[in-house]
């Protein structure tokens, strides 16, 4: 036993915004997020759950516009890392937005 506490899961719900859905290029830009911190990162959709630091497991979430995920994070750090990736959902990973009829 090491005597250090289990860090907590941290979760967080995020929609899918940009146009495009989950493809290579906003899949890539979440790893490349979660790659900066030091937390597990697992990410739940459409009935699965994958490894939110590889671009082949998110891309089999075959995530599309208005899919709801699931972040969920595990470690010192993984409250910032579900900030910034809600920040990266939110933006549309800048990309042409879907249709947001609240923007009217």
């Amino acid at each position: 036993m090491t005597g250090r506490p289990l860090s907590a899961e941290v979760r967080r719900s995020v929609r899918v915004v940009n146009a495009q859905g989950l493809h290579a290029r906003p899949c890539h830009a979440i790893v490349s997020t979660a790659l900066r911190f030091q937390s597990d990162l697992r990410i739940r959709g459409r009935g699965r759950e994958v490894n939110g630091k590889s671009i082949l497991e998110l891309m089999t979430l075959s995530a599309g516009p208005g899919t709801e995920l699931e972040l969920c994070a595990r470690g010192s750090d993984a409250e910032a890392l579900l900030q910034a990736l809600d920040e990266r959902f939110r933006a549309g990973f800048d990309e042409e937005l879907a249709d947001r009829t609240s923007s009217a």
